[in-house]
């Protein structure tokens, strides 16, 4: 197999107008995943329930990506690959839709499980899609283009929804989110080009990225990597208020600071994969076991800790790109469902984190103590990642700068 797909490579405003269209996709997604977080108070007096169990959207939002990133890609197999992605930002506004007019708390969880179904489908096939607009040697920078539209919700958009759902009712914030993806239906209408569906694709060669070692190597690298992450991020605004003393007032512009560098290191980090994958998943994990023990020891002042909450969305970010890279040529007879898997492992690193973050902070060494966790989650992530290389380079696998030439049909189990 070669890349990127055959079809006609774009340029200047061409590709810019393909690649906005398609991060359009991601941002109303960041929105809807993030902006939530933001209005458990104003849902739970909505819908009469607790704050904890408002929580529960959240979780329920995460297991429809794990379950719908394998489901709908191997579905979509078949499916032209501009096509696939239409048909998902229908469902995806159609899902959020409901959420806005959803009855009772136990609907609007379906409604939240039901619009978390496309989300890793999508940015997989996106993915999968932009880099067949570009030049080989320019898919990392691709993959990370789609990627922006995420970090850009979380420096924008989740904000500005959630002031809007504080001011308006919380449920505009869903409104929103599908009107953003009926635009982006029409935006991928008009600006990509057309891209038909692999040859040969079918939902028994897609499932095949599950049977594969390597893919599984690859997804709990992500998954243990980014899992020291979510450790700290999941509590950065108590860590915020209580060890540095922030008023609560300045978490949002903490947040917001998080966003910014989420957008830098979306940027950097696709050049990175461009260069190395491998290069640059054991790098980043490098850094961020540097980072997380920083923000561990700095956290009490004030304007390190700002500092350490940009450095920390950037790092993070770095990562994405290389590890959906890796885990496309990991697969290569079935990249769109490996492509789709990299947000199953980002979700469940979400929740790996969030748990042994909670654990360390139950058991009274406070909210410094996740840092140090995800210090060491980011070690083992760098260990799984060099065993990922040595199986890749033993079993002959093509990854990255290594796949612009054809691959070996060498077994990738």
């Amino acid at each position: 197999m070669k890349h990127p797909q055959p079809g006609r490579i774009l340029e200047g405003r061409a590709l810019l107008g393909a690649v906005l269209a398609l991060a359009m996709g991601g941002f109303g997604i960041g929105v809807t995943e993030f902006a939530i977080m933001g209005l458990l108070q104003e849902g739970g007096e909505d819908l009469g329930v607790s704050n904890a169990q408002m929580g529960l959207m959240i979780s329920a939002y995460a297991i429809g990506v794990v379950v719908g990133a394998p489901i709908l890609t191997a579905a979509a197999a078949k499916i032209p690959r501009k096509r696939a992605v239409q048909y998902l930002m229908v469902f995806f506004a159609i899902a959020n839709l409901s959420s806005a007019i959803a009855p009772d708390y136990g609907s609007m969880l379906v409604t939240r499980f039901l619009s978390g179904l496309p989300h890793g489908a999508y940015f997989g096939l996106a993915g999968v899609l932009a880099g067949s607009l570009v030049p080989a040697s320019m898919r990392g920078r691709a993959i990370a283009w789609v990627m922006l539209g995420l970090s850009v919700a979380n420096v924008a958009g989740v904000p500005l929804v959630t002031r809007l759902g504080q001011e308006t009712g919380w449920r505009s914030m869903f409104i929103v989110v599908a009107v953003v993806g009926l635009l982006t239906l029409v935006a991928i209408t008009l600006f990509v080009p057309w891209r038909g569906a692999e040859p040969g694709a079918s939902v028994r060669r897609e499932l095949t990225a599950l049977k594969s070692l390597q893919v599984w190597l690859a997804m709990a690298t992500g998954v243990v990597g980014f899992g020291g992450f979510f450790a700290v991020y999941s509590y950065i605004s108590p860590t915020l208020t209580t060890v540095t003393g922030m008023d609560i007032k300045l978490v949002p512009i903490a947040l917001a600071l998080y966003g910014v560098g989420m957008v830098v290191g979306s940027l950097i980090g696709g050049r990175l994969a461009d260069w190395s994958v491998f290069g640059a998943i054991k790098l980043t994990s490098l850094i961020m076991i540097v980072v997380m023990v920083v923000f561990g020891l700095v956290t009490s002042w004030l304007i390190p800790a700002f500092i350490m909450v940009f450095v920390m969305g950037a790092t993070g970010s770095l990562l994405i790109p290389s590890l959906q890279t890796l885990l496309m040529d990991s697969a290569p007879q079935a990249q769109s469902l490996a492509a789709s898997l990299n947000h199953s492992a980002l979700n469940v690193a979400n929740a790996l984190g969030a748990a042994l973050g909670a654990a360390v902070i139950t058991a009274g060494f406070g909210y410094r103590a996740p840092a140090f966790v995800g210090a060491v989650l980011a070690a083992l992530g760098l260990v799984l990642a060099v065993v990922t290389e040595y199986r890749s380079r033993k079993l002959g696998l093509k990854i990255g700068r290594d796949a612009l030439v054809p691959l070996a049909k060498k077994p990738t189990s």
